[in-house]
């Protein structure tokens, strides 16, 4: 097998008193500071890179991970001990024969790939399209998503809440929900910026409602509807997998059913 040209790395300059304490990014093939460790999957499989990378700069991560910061370095010692999901947990089914990885790579996939230089990563997800175009209310959107998919893949089903909580976690917490509204209320900075954006909480607000319509989505069993159009990632064939987007010759205007949210063929490749 062929090695890949991608990389991942997260920041190792932080706070715990910064708005988001982890931060990491998938790179292309490049070289890198040491203000940027690189970490690996084994094997280096792109699926298994994107949901790490998705759990490192998922929210409750975020929430654990500031505990665990006591100053402005974000060391290996203190990555190796974060409370990162064992890989078996993503082939879990979320809902309706959906299992949580088929539902986090698109997204990630839309997320990290806006420029040619992760075309390997792309492909190595199996899409082999042009780049997303940078849309920052659907990235807002499919951020929200992905961490009110981590809450319930932290925080379990509702059954679970309580057979495996202690007393005093349900005396404090009755419901999942509740302590999703404690760890958001944690993030000041984030709320401070969208009350004076938006005049509400907007990441709480917004994370909580996909967060209760997930839930209502696996109680029945239903699938969750995203509120974005398209949805999240490339077209999907009947099988799941991404589908094979039309090509056109040079000169001529795309095709009209070309997704809004992709950029067009580049010409000189």
């Amino acid at each position: 097998m062929p090695e890949p040209i991608w990389l991942t790395a997260f920041r190792s300059i932080t706070n715990a008193t910064n708005e988001r304490s982890m931060v990491s990014s998938a790179l292309g093939n490049a070289g890198v500071g040491n203000s940027a460790p690189l970490y690996d999957v084994t094997p280096r499989i792109a699926a298994a890179a994107a949901m790490l990378l998705a759990n490192f700069d998922s929210i409750p991560m975020d929430w654990v991970t500031r505990f665990s910061v006591g100053g402005t370095n974000m060391n290996f010692f203190i990555v190796r001990q974060l409370p990162v999901l064992e890989p078996v947990r993503y082939l879990e089914e979320m809902y309706a024969h959906l299992t949580y990885a088929e539902f986090l790579a698109p997204r990630v996939l839309e997320l990290t790939y806006t420029a040619w230089d992760l075309a390997p990563f792309a492909r190595d997800l199996g899409y082999k399209a042009p780049p997303f175009i940078w849309d920052g209310e659907r990235r807002f959107v499919i951020r929200c998503e992905l961490d009110a998919a981590f809450f319930l893949l932290y925080l379990g089903r509702e059954e679970e809440w309580h057979e495996n909580g202690s007393k005093e976690l349900s005396a404090y917490f009755p419901k999942q929900r509740d302590a999703v509204s404690y760890i958001m209320e944690s993030f000041p900075i984030v709320k401070r910026k969208d009350e004076s954006a938006y005049g509400h909480y907007r990441t709480k607000d917004t994370i909580l409602e996909i967060y209760d319509e997930m839930a209502d989505a696996i109680r029945s069993g239903k699938p969750y509807q995203t509120r974005l159009d398209p949805p999240p990632g490339p077209p999907l064939s009947p099988d799941g997998s991404f589908a094979k987007l039309p090509d056109w010759p040079a000169g001529v205007p795309k095709p009209a059913d070309w997704p809004v949210h992709i950029h067009e063929p580049r010409r000189d490749r």
